[in-house]
């Protein structure tokens, strides 16, 4: 799966504890999320089981006593859990049984037809035209699970790279072709996943993308017109959106780093809620990447903050991680299907694995280079 180090979204070393499904189980009264506040203040990100658990098999194959302490403590973070298919609908239920009462289960919502229509790393299961599929076989069991379990708190990622691929890859034939089906369903996502336990975070790609002059007021234009066809869907007074990642890399050019408060008032602007959430789940190494806009598996990059409603900044909710750390984002073989030239370049970490795939060199190399460290 690609990740980028930016998102912009809406908001409407031990093992798992015994008694964890228990705490879940004591849940007895359903969530009432007010998106007019930061939901972030009163939940924990969840650690999710099954990041857990590639984190735990990634301990049993390191020798280094020291390294082997500090990657255990890395199975407690928080992160978000990609339901990136149709069929990976099925590790929702299992993560929710494990989710305690002050904890939020993260999922990213990452299946639209024609999937990262200007990449090949992570292109998804749905044709660009399969529309009524991604409705009724993905958007719709989503929904109906949420629904069945009001007593637990969601925090939603919608559609990572979508709509910021429509701004910024306009002249491809394959995002020309993926144009309605990602402008009809993230607007179809937001109206049906708009409950009162769940709170959403519309995804604005990479800084290298939208966080340019030109891109900023298309940008936010184009979210802002997908959020108003789903009705401009909120839960309380006023709805919330996040910038996932904004703000952070950047660093690297000092010249863009108002890019977030940038990015928001553009959004504000527009009609479109105006608040934020970071990823700093790799990012606690700058100047990094040769260009930008680079994204696969950058080399020497560590896992950076831990989750925390704490930023310092009133219009960023929290620090997430977004992406899990070990998973590649695609792979360097270059006679490979899905392989994407970004893969390849100079500051991409090589050898990788496909997209999705447990990269365990990769996941050692966040670990020694983590800032804060474990």
């Amino acid at each position: 799966m690609k990740v980028t180090t930016t998102v912009a979204v809406f908001a409407a070393g031990s093992l798992a504890a015994p008694n964890r499904r228990a705490a879940a189980a004591a849940c007895s009264s359903a969530v009432n999320l007010d998106a007019s506040t930061n939901v972030w203040k009163n939940y924990k990100l969840h650690a999710n089981t099954f990041y857990r658990s590639e984190v735990e098999k990634a301990v049993e194959a390191i020798s280094d006593s020291s390294l082997k302490a500090q990657a255990a403590k890395v199975a407690d973070v928080g992160s978000f859990l990609w339901i990136d298919t149709i069929e990976n609908i099925a590790k929702v239920e299992p993560a929710i049984a494990d989710t305690p009462c002050e904890d939020i289960l993260g999922l990213v919502i990452y299946d639209l037809p024609g999937r990262d229509c200007a990449a090949k790393a992570s292109n998804g299961e749905l044709a660009y035209n399969e529309i009524s599929r991604y409705k009724s076989e993905y958007i719709d069991p989503i929904v109906a699970i949420l629904k069945k379990n009001p007593n637990t708190a969601f925090a939603l990622l919608i559609e990572p790279d979508s709509l910021p691929n429509l701004v910024t890859n306009a002249d491809l034939s394959t995002c020309q072709e993926s144009k309605s089906a990602y402008e009809e369903g993230v607007a179809y996502a937001l109206k049906n996943l708009n409950l009162p336990n769940v709170v959403m975070y519309i995804d604005a790609g990479h800084g290298g993308w939208l966080g340019w002059d030109a891109n900023l007021d298309p940008g936010a234009e184009e979210l802002a017109k997908v959020y108003k066809n789903a009705g401009s869907p909120k839960q309380g007074p006023e709805p919330r959106r996040v910038l996932q990642g904004l703000g952070r890399q950047v660093q690297q050019l000092p010249e863009r780093e108002d890019v977030r408060a940038k990015f928001g008032a553009a959004l504000k602007s527009a009609g479109h809620p105006s608040y934020a959430i970071m990823d700093t789940g790799r990012n606690a190494v700058t100047g990094l990447r040769k260009e930008w806009g680079d994204w696969c598996n950058v080399d020497g990059a560590g896992f950076g903050k831990r989750p925390t409603a704490d930023t310092g900044d009133s219009n960023t909710d929290a620090f997430v991680w977004g992406k899990p750390g070990g998973e590649s984002d695609g792979t360097s073989d270059s006679g490979a299907t899905r392989y994407d030239s970004f893969c390849g370049k100079d500051d991409a970490y090589k050898p990788a694995p496909e997209a999705g795939t447990w990269n365990q060199a990769y996941f050692e190399m966040l670990l020694k280079n983590a800032s804060p460290q474990f």
